[in-house]
């Protein structure tokens, strides 16, 4: 029988499988990969004739800091609704290109960034990153149309109630290709 001999590509394998089985490397190796798939995977627009209607609803949330509110969807104004977590590396990858695109669009849409964790955890968490977004708990089960079993799950609504996207997984959601859907969205 032959030895094989050990070469640095099976040691880099090696090294890479041990760093996953290890909890404390295991989620930064994720979300690395996972910003990987962002930089190149834009969110994918819905054929006009492929378009799912959400029967407008007002959403009831809770702030962060505990104050109920309700957040009209699909009545006059667009939407960017999205389910995430803090454990969760593809979520945690796209969170910067969320928090760019809020920062030049949150005056005109709803941001609606939806986690069903502690609200203390969720707020060290934006803290600890930087993040300026606006992150409710729900305080009512969403449409059957606006629910999801994945995480990240992102919409974007238009002002009449249409989903124009549906994403899950991670995605660029700062790209050109959303940028312009958005002023497209708010110029009709």
């Amino acid at each position: 029988m032959k030895k094989r001999k050990i070469k640095i590509n099976d040691i880099i394998f090696v090294v890479f499988i041990a760093l996953l089985l290890i909890p404390q490397t295991r989620t930064p190796i994720q979300v690395a990969l996972n910003k990987l798939k962002v930089a190149v995977w834009s969110p994918s627009i819905s054929d006009t004739e492929d378009q799912e209607q959400v029967v407008p609803f007002e959403y009831a949330v809770q702030e962060l800091n505990g104050i109920p509110k309700r957040i009209a969807i699909g009545q006059g104004k667009v939407t960017f609704l999205s389910y995430w977590a803090t454990w969760c590396p593809p979520c945690i990858a796209e969170l910067p290109g969320i928090q760019e695109l809020y920062a030049d669009y949150g005056d005109n849409v709803n941001f609606v960034l939806v986690t069903q964790e502690e609200t203390e955890k969720v707020q060290r968490f934006i803290t600890k990153k930087g993040y300026d977004l606006p992150v409710y708990i729900p305080q009512m089960q969403a449409p059957e149309l606006l629910q999801s079993n994945s995480l990240p799950t992102n919409y974007i609504i238009d002002a009449k109630g249409a989903i124009i996207i549906k994403e899950t997984g991670a995605a660029d959601w700062n790209s050109a290709k959303v940028r312009t859907l958005l002023d497209e969205l708010l110029l009709n």
